[in-house]
């Protein structure tokens, strides 16, 4: 079984993704350069967590459109 992730990180990565999804991708690295350049959260564990939480939104927004069901 997998994380379950609190409120404080999938809101602002929600919000983050329906604002700046043009700036965001599947990697990991570049979503944490950007979560950092827009949202400025407090401390790196944050913004890890939340960079990680869009890449995971991306990466199922990716899928959908392969699959057509979006």
């Amino acid at each position: 079984m997998g994380k379950v992730r609190p409120t404080f990180v999938k809101r602002p990565a929600r919000e983050i993704v329906e604002k700046y999804e043009e700036y965001l991708t599947t990697d990991f690295e570049h979503n944490k350069k950007v979560v950092e350049i827009v949202a400025r959260p407090k401390t790196k564990k944050l913004r890890n967590m939340i960079a990680g939480y869009v890449t995971h939104l991306m990466r199922l927004k990716e899928r959908q459109r392969e699959e057509g069901t979006e």
